[in-house]
């Protein structure tokens, strides 16, 4: 199985090094010197990482037969992938690998049925899930502790305890023009 464990970014320098949009908890697994990787556009490799390090908090890499500025802006945005036992499982049992998630059931802790997750979407604070809702309409779901309480893999599902307003269409909690409203109407005063 392929996963995407990278996107390339811009050069770094004259001697062909490129900055990487990390896409992986497992970087020095993924990316390490000598590991080969498909790319996207497949016709852009398989690219083999000659050197890798971490410059101002950004890793570098630089491929195989890339030695100058220009070869490293000639794979700007290209994804790096990497193939996969689909068997396989990251070492920490509180991460997964995207694979794992896509077509769960998002449900709440009493069992309602809130969607499935579609899509997962990497962002640099927080990963969101995008789940579809079975009247087609998507909604965001943050992936983070406090929101997901609960990964099961055996059940095909995950439970979400969300704030108000994250998935239901109802105004927000402490709306306080709806309470205004609210009061004006059942005061006969």
């Amino acid at each position: 199985m392929q996963l995407v464990v990278g996107r390339i970014g811009r050069a770094h320098g004259i001697k062909g090094e490129v900055t990487v949009e990390v896409r992986t908890d497992e970087p020095e697994q993924r990316l390490g010197p000598g590991a080969v990787l498909a790319t996207e556009p497949a016709s852009t490799g398989p690219l083999t990482i000659e050197t890798g390090r971490v410059h101002s908090g950004r890793l570098l890499l630089r491929f195989e037969g890339v030695r100058d500025r220009t070869g490293a802006e000639a794979l700007r945005n290209v994804l790096l992938i990497a193939e996969i036992d689909p068997a396989e499982l990251p070492e920490d049992p509180e991460e997964f690998y995207d694979h794992q998630l896509m077509d769960l059931d998002v449900v709440l802790a009493d069992g309602t049925e809130i969607g499935r997750i579609t899509e997962i979407s990497h962002l640099p604070s927080q990963d969101l899930f995008i789940v579809e809702r079975p009247d087609g309409s998507e909604v965001m779901i943050p992936f983070v502790e406090e929101i997901v309480t609960e990964i099961d893999l055996e059940e095909q599902r995950a439970v979400i305890d969300p704030p108000p307003g994250l998935i239901d269409d109802g105004p927000p909690a402490g709306d306080e023009a709806a309470d205004d409203r609210a009061a004006a109407d059942g005061d006969d005063g």
